[in-house]
């Protein structure tokens, strides 16, 4: 009896060897220095903002060096497969612009030629590698009940031994070939374990990319690397995957980085370089106080969604990331307003190694910058794809006055320090609804009237000014100039400085009669250029305004 008659028994019908899907699988002709990474999730529900920044930084890795990125799905353990997880996460992918080179779109498409790309489609890829283990004397059937299981786990906690199925606890590893034989003949229940030939004893040092040198005693726990369902486990489905898919480096949270001298030791089994490991730090929130984790029970903002809702430019959320991902990045971008993050060197010795700390309200400010910076059609056209799924009112109202949405977004845009309104399109209408006729008639209207508040002085004013200094055709200058005649005829100051020198002369000045003007049009006393806003209502909404403020005294 040997080794290859056991495996024979177990595989009957793999006949392809490992050469074989070298050969399928050939190493990627690719530069030198590319990088191949992969997102690898479960489709166990969304993807949260932990695992988005992997895939953020897996392919910002591979763009930068001319490689690949490709999505593999890891549904090995099919009693957590949720339904459409698939397409849930290749549609948050998607939504936040992290576009795939290979891999899974569906539950049943896929591109690229190094697949399949989900798991549980690559069964006999796995059996033939784990024929091969077996063969070679490095894996054996495991026949221990979870009874037994349990029994050497209560010996080991009495003993106060290490847990796990190691040394003189793999009784398994003891049976004699001719046993293991008779005993799948007939038809007794199995795992596949690994025979590792680990010594806890010694050291192994891991290279991590991000952490540096670490040391770890080898593994010489004969793990399961094929369930009874016929799947591997998530370790030895790695090793198959990654060799084969020619993955050059691993970017996972550093929840992994106690799996290393498994990893490590099953590439050196199999004849292998291992690959190049680098293991982020969970991001953090700051909760009373105290730092913790980002969780995705207890934070909406760990949710993709939230930022739909919320109607945060896909962009800015990348740009937030790359702060995370990167330290260097934020000073980067401030010194470099006319290029984008395809622009920017990732480099892996920028990557914080105590985790970042979530910050909404940066995240809004990189939002607020972001969209300050872009063009206002290209603003009008993300509100509108916004507006149309969340607010429907709002939509057709902007689809309606397409122009006049668009001048109204262009407000003090195009010059060198432009206004920073909106941090998200969840907040435009908010900010702008009295540029709407039918939102203003509507709205309960509160007139901030400042230093000028009496009735009759505010009426005659907007009259005096629609009547006598009103023309559509006046530049800035004009317009400005034209409100300082009309102060001094109502015995305002044409001037601050005037007025400050002399107060007692004046009623006011025409910085207040300015503000008459902007709180009768819009109700606000703080709103973006008042000129502008004027060329955008003009002459006969200025006059409905006015008879509404009448309306409204």
């Amino acid at each position: 009896m040997t080794n290859k008659d056991l495996a024979d028994l177990i595989f009957p019908n793999i006949t392809k060897t490992i050469e074989d899907y070298e050969k399928m699988y050939p190493k990627r002709d690719l530069p030198d220095d590319a990088v191949v990474t992969r997102f690898a999730p479960s489709p166990t529900g969304f993807v949260h903002m932990g695992s988005l920044l992997a895939a953020f930084i897996e392919k910002k890795v591979a763009f930068d060096t001319n490689g690949v990125f490709y999505l593999r799905i890891e549904d090995t353990d099919q009693e957590r497969k949720v339904e459409n997880g698939i397409e849930g996460i290749t549609t948050d992918l998607k939504n936040f612009g992290i576009t795939i080179d290979e891999g899974a779109i569906s539950e049943t498409e896929e591109k690229g030629s190094y697949g399949p790309y989900i798991q549980s489609k690559r069964k006999e890829i796995y059996h033939t590698f784990i024929k091969y283990f077996i063969e070679k004397g490095m894996a054996y059937p495991c026949f221990c009940s979870k009874e037994e299981l349990d029994d050497i786990r209560s010996a080991q906690e009495r003993r106060k031994d290490r847990i796990g199925y190691y040394g003189r606890y793999a009784k398994c590893r003891k049976i004699p070939l001719n046993d293991a034989y008779q005993r799948i003949k007939n038809g007794e229940e199995y795992i596949i374990r690994l025979k590792s030939p680990g010594d806890f004893e010694k050291k192994i040092v891991v290279k991590d990319l991000v952490k540096g040198n670490i040391s770890f005693p080898e593994n010489d726990m004969d793990i399961v690397i094929m369930k009874k369902d016929g799947l591997p486990t998530y370790h030895f489905a790695h090793l198959v995957d990654d060799y084969l898919m020619r993955t050059t480096h691993i970017i996972r949270g550093d929840e992994w980085v106690s799996s290393l001298p498994v990893h490590v030791q099953l590439f050196s089994m199999l004849g292998v370089k291992p690959l190049k490991y680098a293991h982020i730090s969970p991001i953090m929130k700051e909760d009373n106080g105290v730092k913790r984790k980002l969780s995705k029970r207890k934070d909406p903002e760990a949710a993709m969604s939230y930022y739909h809702e919320k109607g945060i430019p896909t962009e800015a959320v990348k740009l937030y990331l790359m702060t995370l991902a990167n330290t260097n990045f934020e000073q980067w971008w401030d010194a470099n307003k006319d290029k984008t993050i395809d622009d920017f060197k990732f480099s892996f010795s920028k990557i914080s190694k105590s985790g970042g700390l979530f910050d909404v309200e940066k995240l809004m400010n990189i939002s607020k910058n972001y969209l300050s910076r872009i063009k206002a059609t290209e603003f009008y056209d993300m509100l509108v794809e916004y507006a149309k799924e969340y607010d429907k009112e709002f939509y057709e109202l902007i689809v309606k006055y397409k122009d006049f949405t668009i001048g109204l977004l262009n407000i003090e845009r195009e010059q060198k320090k432009p206004r920073k309104d909106y941090a998200s399109f969840s907040e435009v209408k908010e900010l702008v609804w009295y540029m709407y006729d039918e939102l203003f008639e509507k709205h309960e209207k509160a007139y901030e009237f400042k230093e000028i508040n009496d009735k009759e002085e505010i009426l005659r004013l907007m009259n005096a000014y629609i009547e006598k200094y009103y023309d559509e055709a006046d530049d800035q200058q004009t317009w400005f100039e034209k409100i300082k005649c009309l102060s001094e005829e109502f015995g305002y100051a044409r001037e601050v400085k005037e007025y400050k020198e002399n107060p007692d002369n004046y009623k006011g000045h025409v910085g207040d009669v300015s503000m008459v003007i902007r709180v009768a049009l819009t109700t606000k006393s703080m709103t973006p250029n008042l000129y502008d806003i004027i060329k955008l209502l003009k002459k006969d909404r200025i006059i409905k305004r006015i008879k509404e403020l009448e309306k409204n005294f």
